[in-house]
């Protein structure tokens, strides 16, 4: 069950048995006051029914209204005055059913001035802490759920973090640029200087970045060129790989190793599908607000059999299902991500609105 559904099943429970424990007060009082009879039941009902149905109403105008965003004297002030209209409109319907509940025994209620300032004290009092219990509840529940999604985050950083080591430590991965190293030194000694300080930068990062919060998206491509440099030395012609980045682009904030998996994913299947050479190219832009980065490689899209981030002899795995959670914690509804090919080219596309999330 979605947290929408629970949310929604929860808000029933609470509503039918408020208002249905209401009623059977209102019948308890009456009989105690008229004496049991049938009006004594039906009377209340009419009235809880239409309480019940105006209370429906309000909910979706608050939502229509998205009150939950305001602060809170324009939020008091306008629960204030939409209660006070639907106190009015409880009263009137009241008054034009009333008659027909009306016995010997049951007087009807006369429409007066006085009567009409009771019911309405009664009645807003009523509907106001039911709008200040639906407040609470729905402050209290949308907290909650943020407390789990901040844990869930907190453990797919971790997890994400853990990952990335791993990788690091990944006796092929290691070997491969040492291997390459050594190679240069006899061959080149400065190119050999250069691949260890890419290594080593790339490292760094890894380590000393922060899972838990966000580092700008420059910091994030740095540590991309640092791979990419490295894995040059091993594919050598069979790798091109291009930026595009705009400049506005480099600020905005992401979760560390967003992208890096992406990117590695580009040439781990691009290297098993695409013609030689292969070609990334990593495109990073601002429009209206929001971040988008895509990743693009020719070859063709291979659905893994594990979107995990465990790791196989060729390296590790494609991290896309750890990004799309990542994604989902840290900015929900304010994100897209897709995957698709076209045109023999594999395109990963990710959208990034922190003004709305």
């Amino acid at each position: 069950m979605s947290k929408s559904d629970s949310k929604n099943k929860l808000f029933w429970l609470l509503q039918v048995s408020g208002w249905g424990a209401y009623w059977l007060f209102l019948c308890i009082a009456y009989s105690i006051h008229y004496s049991i009879q049938l009006q004594v039941i039906l009377w209340p009902l009419a009235t809880i029914s239409i309480g019940f149905v105006i209370t429906l109403l309000l909910r979706y105008l608050y939502k229509k209204l998205n009150l939950k965003s305001y602060s809170i004297l324009p939020l008091f002030l306008t629960v204030l005055v939409i209660t006070y209209v639907a106190v009015n409109v409880w009263y009137g319907i009241d008054i034009l059913l009333n008659p027909l509940f009306a016995t010997e025994d049951i007087p009807a209620v006369p429409v007066a001035f006085h009567t009409y300032l009771s019911v309405l004290f009664y009645w807003w009092t009523l509907l106001f802490t039911w709008s200040v219990l639906y407040f609470v509840i729905n402050f209290w529940i949308e907290w909650k759920q943020q407390e789990g999604r901040t844990e869930k985050a907190n453990v797919l950083a971790q997890k994400a973090q853990l990952q990335m080591l791993r990788y690091q430590l990944n006796p092929h991965f290691l070997f491969n640029s040492l291997n390459s190293i050594r190679a240069l030194i006899e061959e080149n000694e400065r190119n050999a200087r250069m691949m260890i300080t890419e290594l080593s930068e790339f490292l760094r990062y890894s380590l000393m970045s922060n899972n838990y919060s966000n580092v700008p998206l420059s910091n994030e491509l740095d540590a991309i060129r640092h791979y990419f440099s490295i894995e040059k030395k091993r594919y050598e012609d069979k790798l091109n790989v291009t930026f595009d980045i705009d400049p506005l682009a480099e600020d905005y904030p992401v979760i560390s190793f967003l992208v890096h998996p992406l990117v590695e994913n580009a040439i781990k299947y691009g290297m098993r599908t695409s013609p030689m050479p292969l070609n990334i190219q990593i495109v990073a832009n601002v429009k209206d607000g929001a971040l988008n980065i895509e990743v693009c490689n020719t070859g063709k899209w291979v659905k893994p059999k594990k979107e995990t981030m465990e790791i196989d002899q060729e390296g590790t795995g494609t991290g896309l299902e750890n990004v799309r959670q990542r994604l989902e914690n840290a900015f929900p509804n304010s994100h897209h991500f897709e995957v698709f090919e076209k045109q023999g080219v594999v395109h990963v596309k990710l959208i990034i609105n922190t003004a709305v999330g």
